[in-house]
């Protein structure tokens, strides 16, 4: 059974900073597959993909993030982390973990981020 595990998330002032952690278990070869951490602002709203890193460590942003927000990935361990710098309330959101691979996605519950004012 497939299962992904966020943690990390929090309340931080503006300007801070977190690192949140995906851990992943149950995923056959966890290098192979893409790893993707997206976010939801509010119940309702759609999904945006925040970061990506693929299968051969290449990686893209949102715009909004780059240059502050890092993915990164550790396949020995079967983890993936976002490494998220000079957050804003915009940042603020539910974050979640997203695996991939031949079509097949899997998801995480998700962390909370709020980042105060």
């Amino acid at each position: 059974q497939v299962q992904l595990v966020e943690s990390g998330g929090g309340l931080v002032q503006a300007g801070g900073s977190l690192r949140l952690s995906c851990s992943a278990s149950g995923l056959e070869t966890f290098a192979s597959y893409d790893m993707k951490w997206y976010r939801q602002r509010a119940t309702g709203q759609g999904r945006e993909l925040v970061a990506l890193i693929d299968s051969s460590g290449r990686t893209n942003y949102l715009g909004a993030v780059k240059g502050r927000f890092t993915i990164s990935r550790d396949n020995a361990n079967n983890r993936v982390y976002l490494q998220m710098n000079g957050l804003n309330s915009e940042d603020s959101a539910v974050y979640y973990c997203r695996a991939e691979r031949d079509g097949g996605r899997h998801w995480g519950q998700g962390t909370q981020v709020t980042v105060s004012s």
